[in-house]
């Protein structure tokens, strides 16, 4: 709780408070915004309805002491704060906790890189704005956002977005898209190691190592499973390569890579129908690194917290009109997220790590008393 006012207290005020009537402070408002979407509550009407309801509470607290504020009070807070600079007090929020997370855990942080389409805003050009955030696997929380510009895409960002964090001696995880040589040189240049799908975006380079690979035989192979989860049966193949054989351009690159062939057979429990599916990757790492099959997975775990945004949190389904507004409620809501993997990565017990999000938002939206106890627990 402390931190999250630390978080709200230091969010820009963009009115002018020399002069006009400036009700409510704006750290107020911004606290009534995640405490009201950490209780599962995403529309605005339904933030201030969970005001009125607890407004005595959050007096006690020192908050909105002239009342809740009303919609359209929300609407220019969301379009009036620099979108810029409260997605860089996120980014500090979260280094307050990252250290200490991935001392619990006691491993190399892998930090996955993704965009997401806000499809609840469309600009004038008919496209959605979109985020690129950098989430590590190991702690769970989004460590910081950048947005795309309008007349750009993620290959632009991506390169602003490592600038951002500390890369050295992470791996970091990435889709086809970021296969660029700007991307892969601020990966090397910040000392990190990386780990990236390689498609048909780098046409020459995919088709050379997909023929190359049928003539060789792997430095390593090793299987997966089979293993039974969301009803499929799952067999996974991994298959390493020396690109010092196979990559002909390595001064483009920046030196010698290594080549990740994953095979996947899953057969569906119910119908008995098998599919199979083969992705190459390519990585910095050395081919005897034992986690490569690892960290291909680990980078899914960025797909599962972009759909937890929709599920949980209704990212998808609330509008705004403006660009701004989309990414400062983007932000609230990531803060929201990780407030949850903060509190299962300090908590002891094994029931509570494995507890899901959906499951502890409706245990602290059944009363304001039981969300401060969970906010407050160590």
């Amino acid at each position: 709780m402390e931190k999250l006012m630390d978080f709200a207290t230091s969010v820009p005020d963009f009115r002018r408070t020399d002069k006009g009537n400036i009700r409510h402070r704006l750290a107020d408002i911004i606290m009534l915004m995640i405490l009201g979407r950490i209780s599962g509550h995403a529309e605005r009407a339904d933030i201030i309805e969970f005001g009125r309801l607890n407004l005595n509470k959050f007096r006690k607290m020192g908050m909105l002491k002239n009342g809740v504020p009303s919609e359209p009070t929300l609407c220019r807070i969301e379009n009036g704060i620099n979108d810029c600079a409260m997605a860089d007090r996120m980014q500090e929020f979260a280094e307050k906790y990252r250290g200490k997370l991935l001392s619990e855990c006691g491993i190399g942080e892998t930090i996955c890189i993704d965009g997401k389409a806000l499809r609840g805003t469309v600009r004038d050009n008919g496209r959605n704005p979109d985020i690129v955030s950098a989430y590590s696997y190991n702690t769970g929380i989004v460590l910081a956002t950048e947005a795309c510009r309008e007349k750009s895409n993620e290959i632009t960002a991506v390169p602003l977005l490592l600038d951002k964090i500390d890369i050295s001696g992470k791996t970091i995880t990435a889709d086809a898209m970021s296969m660029q040589k700007d991307i892969i040189d601020t990966i090397r240049r910040n000392r990190g190691e990386f780990l990236i799908e390689l498609k048909a975006n780098q046409r020459s380079l995919r088709y050379w190592v997909e023929d190359c690979i049928k003539g060789l035989t792997p430095a390593y192979t090793y299987t997966v499973g089979p293993e039974l989860g969301h009803g499929r049966i799952e067999t996974r193949t991994y298959r390493i390569y020396d690109g010092l054989e196979i990559i002909a351009d390595k001064q483009k690159w920046g030196g010698n890579m290594t080549i990740v062939e994953y095979e996947s057979h899953t057969v569906i429990k119910s119908t008995g129908v098998c599919t199979s599916e083969k992705r190459l990757y390519v990585s910095s790492l050395p081919i005897d690194t034992p986690s490569l099959g690892h960290l291909v997975r680990s980078h899914w775990s960025i797909e599962s917290m972009h759909w937890g945004l929709d599920v949980n949190l209704k990212q998808d389904s609330i509008k705004r009109k403006t660009p701004r507004a989309a990414r400062n409620l983007d932000t609230i809501q990531r803060i929201a997220f990780s407030v949850f993997s903060i509190w299962k990565g300090l908590r002891k017990k094994r029931s509570d790590k494995k507890k899901g999000v959906a499951e502890l938002i409706r245990h602290v939206s059944m009363n304001f008393t039981r969300l401060l106890l969970f906010l407050s627990q160590k």
